[in-house]
């Protein structure tokens, strides 16, 4: 009976090594914000519950995550899914990042020119989005164009496509300003210094993307940005113009304003439009006294000038990219590819993204229903999905530094003021990029 019994048991054995279910692979994700990271570990243990797949979660301390990942990629206990900053981040880490092309959620991506690239292959996949661009409030602008004596030939928003076309609509604006109950079409610049990055930051975006552009500049590489020639410098001069021209102040005040200024004029409907992020329903929304409707919220592209504008977006992007490790197992690399999918795919997984992580996702899989209801964040969700549409991405991550942009803002201010010509602001920024960039190196 014993032999019998052992003979039995050996050949279970040998029967269930035989057709043994193949491995799934397990994922280890370094997490960069530890202000989510209780929320990580929930979602992998639904993730495990309803796949059987382990998911275990590491979060890097605040302004510690380069040097963690570091560390981490030297051990056994190596992260299957990690992120980077973008083209910078994938030069430092091109080494580890798998190409994503074939994945899932790049084919789900909206507008897959968000995506770090190299040589046609796809190595980063943005995660969540911020975007920013001209906020306009439509009260006001629907105001303007039923108007029976205004001056141009426009008859809604949605027919201003260019620069030239927003130029013509906000200086007659202008001119109708008392008509329309406002001070003036924009918020006044703020150009108090610690509170001008909407223009050293965020608008000199717009001009040194087209720059790379028609460089086809590698950023992944350093040497790409070294210098620039602000080749677009009289598209930036264009906006800027028309946001101090057509203000609630004059110009020459533009130095004692700050953001919170700008914010609390267009909440008053003092003025019909901002240049500012996604991020700042809460500012308006959040000024005693807010008129503006949520319903009423809208944005448009920073038109400078550039040919072919009329295709451009907004400018969206994120400092937050996914990339799998290609030093992992292959089992290891599915089981990631398919952990991000579902996340992003699944009732579970975009319920913890849009109502537990509080992130804009920039893929397909949404439906409107299961996107922020925050109305600048559904129109950067409606911006992305426009067909035909490129969004401006975030060059502004391979500026130099801090130094130079407060440079740039006070070189701005004495512009608006009249004390420095457009000549010497462009000069300026061109001498300091290469100098701050040389100190850099």
């Amino acid at each position: 009976m014993k032999k019998i019994i052992a003979g039995t048991l050996a050949l279970m054995v040998l029967t269930a090594s035989a057709f043994a279910a193949p491995k799934k692979g397990q994922v280890r994700y370094l997490n960069f914000k530890p202000e989510v990271a209780s929320v990580y570990q929930e979602l992998a243990a639904a993730y495990e519950k309803e796949t059987g797949v382990k998911v275990i979660v590491e979060t890097a301390a605040n302004n510690s995550y380069e040097s963690t990942l570091t560390s981490k990629m030297a051990t056994k206990q190596a992260p299957t899914l990690f992120q980077i900053n973008g083209p910078v981040g994938y030069g430092n880490w091109k080494n580890y990042c798998a190409d994503l092309s074939n994945t899932e959620l790049y084919k789900h991506l909206s507008d897959k020119s968000l995506a770090v690239t190299s040589a046609g292959k796809v190595y980063g996949i943005p995660y969540v989005v911020e975007g920013y661009g001209i906020i306009y409030n439509s009260k006001i602008t629907d105001a303007y164009f039923a108007l029976p004596n205004k001056a141009t030939k426009y008859n809604s928003m949605d027919e201003v496509k260019n620069f030239a076309a927003l130029k013509e609509v906000c200086d007659d604006m202008q001119a109708n300003a008392a008509a329309l109950g406002i001070k003036g079409v924009f918020a006044s610049t703020s150009l108090k210094a610690g509170e001008d990055w909407r223009w050293q930051t965020h608008l000199a975006n717009v001009p040194v993307y087209y720059e790379f552009q028609s460089k086809k500049a590698n950023l992944a590489d350093p040497k790409a940005s070294m210098k620039i020639d602000f080749t677009y410098a009289n598209e930036f001069k264009n906006i800027f113009d028309l946001y101090l021209t057509d203000s609630v102040i004059p110009a020459k005040n533009a130095g004692v304003k700050t953001v919170d200024n700008s914010m609390a004029e267009f909440a008053l409907e003092e003025c019909a439009m901002v240049q500012n992020g996604n991020w700042a329903w809460g500012q308006i929304s959040g000024v005693s006294g807010n008129k503006v409707k949520a319903e009423n919220v809208k944005y448009l592209p920073i038109y400078t000038g550039v040919a072919g504008e009329e295709k451009q977006g907004l400018c969206v992007g994120t400092e937050n990219f996914y990339c799998i490790n290609k030093k992992a197992s292959k089992e290891d690399q599915q089981a990631t590819a398919d952990f991000i999918y579902w996340l992003y795919s699944s009732k579970t997984g975009k319920d913890y993204v849009t109502n537990k992580l509080g992130f804009i996702a920039p893929f397909d899989t949404f439906a409107a229903n299961e996107r922020p209801t925050d109305p600048l964040a559904v129109e950067i969700s409606n911006w992305m999905a426009k067909p035909g549409i490129t969004s401006v991405s975030w060059n502004f991550t391979v500026f130099p530094s801090q130094t130079f942009k407060d440079n740039f803002g006070a070189s701005l201010l004495r512009y608006a003021q009249g004390s420095k010509t457009w000549e010497e602001v462009k000069a300026g920024v061109v001498k300091d990029w290469a100098s701050e960039k040389a100190l850099a190196e």
